[in-house]
């Protein structure tokens, strides 16, 4: 297993593309639609490569915050995560933290924080997975009960 920053061609934007007509598929995020090109150009790309195979992905993208708030002030650099995904018979293997440990090593001169959101069903393993594992912090939650 290989993780590396990769270069967006052609060849690596539609593997991206089916990757994540796979994840659509899962129906394991609220309302995750499968990537357009439109979606995925301009972000960093991080592979998780089994030969040639791309097994595992994390995109996301260099942003600057637009107001203060309790964890960042207005101004400062971040890295947006927009996405990372390891194709299911990879998964629990380490796959996922590896890709974010290997981003996290490339862009800590860049900017000094890395935010995400999450729209998983299993917010437990996603929980367990960011916080426990890759000692982020929990900063908010937006909750919803259809009724």
């Amino acid at each position: 297993m290989r993780i590396q920053e990769i270069n967006l061609d052609t060849e690596v934007m539609q593997k991206l593309i089916s990757l994540s007509e796979d994840w659509e598929k899962e129906k394991s995020c609220h309302g995750y639609r499968a990537n357009t090109e439109e979606d995925i150009k301009g972000n960093r790309v991080f592979a998780a490569l089994d030969g040639q195979e791309i097994v595992g992905y994390l995109f996301g993208h260099k942003a600057v915050t637009e107001k203060d708030t309790p964890i960042y002030k207005c101004g400062e650099d971040y890295f947006e995560l927009e996405e990372l995904y390891v194709v299911p018979r990879y998964r629990n293997q380490g796959i996922g933290a590896k890709l974010f440990r290997y981003a996290e090593e490339r862009i800590k001169e860049e900017v000094g924080l890395i935010l995400l959101g999450t729209a998983t069903k299993n917010y437990k393993a996603i929980l367990h997975f960011y916080i426990e594992e890759l000692e982020m912090e929990f900063w908010s939650a937006a909750l919803f009960k259809r009724i």
